[in-house]
This record gives structure tokens, C-alpha cells and sequence, in this order.
């Protein structure tokens, strides 16, 4: 699996141990920055995931920022993207089993590196079966495409 990687400032560290532990897994990785410490606008960052995803160069992406709260709301921002702000595992299995996320958001503040490293272990196993979910999903997707436009 293919998997676009970013982060802000503030969760560098976070997102440089997890691509280690990922990189011993079955997966390659697309990081897409930030490559230091130095401020960004982390939009700018969940921008280049999602279109690493949108591309299909990608197919899953992770967004780590200080909660993961702005890295979702961008992401969100884009048509065609599901992401979901993630700190434990049921919202992990929910986010693709019944929502089908591409991107899973984490707060460098909130959660342990261990922690991330067990959920994203178990992110990596998890796929998405059509299933009652898919209804709602198609709803999504017809919600998104009538106010794609609206400003």
C-alpha cells in the first residue's frame, strides 16, 4: 500500500518515528513534508496529501498536526477526501468500515507514539467491505458534488 505522510511543526517528531516503524511494515511511504521544524501552514500540507490520493499516486494518507483537528477540517475541504481525526480504535475501525476515510489525522499532543504506532498497525489491516455503509456514503458523495460549487 501506498501511503502520502505530512505533518506541521508541531508533530515533526511524531511523524519522523512513525515513518521509521512504518517502514518496516509492508508499505511505502510518500512523505510530503514538512521536512524540519521551521513554521508552515499546515493546510498547505493536507493539501499535498489528499492530492497525492486524488492522483492515485496514494492510496491512504496520514496527517499529523498538534490535535489533528486542522489537518481533518482541511482535508475535508476537498472534494473526494474522507479524513477523520483518530486517538483510539474504535473511531480507527469506524473511520474506514463505515466511512470509508483515505486519511487518518492525529494529534502530536494528545497521542503517545506507541499509541500511534498500535492504531496505524491496525489502520494498515483494515478495508473497506460494501456493506449498509455504502448508502450513506453515496449520500456523502451527492452532498459534497451539490455544494461544490457554493462559496
Amino acid at each position: 500500500m501506498r501511503i502520502a505522510i505530512g505533518c506541521d511543526e508541531a508533530a515533526y517528531d511524531l511523524k519522523e518515528a512513525i515513518k521509521q516503524y512504518l517502514n518496516t511494515k509492508d508499505c511505502t511511504l510518500v512523505d510530503v513534508g514538512t521536512y524540519d521544524k521551521n513554521p508552515v501552514l499546515y493546510p498547505d500540507i493536507a493539501e499535498k496529501v489528499c492530492n497525492e490520493i486524488l492522483n492515485n499516486n496514494c492510496e491512504r494518507g496520514i496527517l499529523f498536526c498538534g490535535t489533528g483537528i486542522g489537518m481533518s477540517i482541511t482535508a475535508n475541504k476537498i472534494p473526494g477526501i474522507r479524513a477523520a481525526v483518530v486517538h483510539d480504535i474504535f473511531s480507527l475501525e469506524r473511520m474506514i468500515k463505515s466511512n470509508d476515510c483515505q486519511i487518518i489525522c492525529m494529534g502530536s499532543r494528545i497521542i503517545a507514539q506507541q499509541t500511534a504506532e498500535f492504531l496505524l498497525d491496525r489502520w494498515l489491516k483494515i478495508k473497506f467491505i460494501d456493506s449498509p455503509s455504502t448508502e450513506k456514503i453515496n449520500r456523502i458523495k451527492q452532498i459534497e458534488n451539490k455544494y461544490n460549487n457554493v462559496r
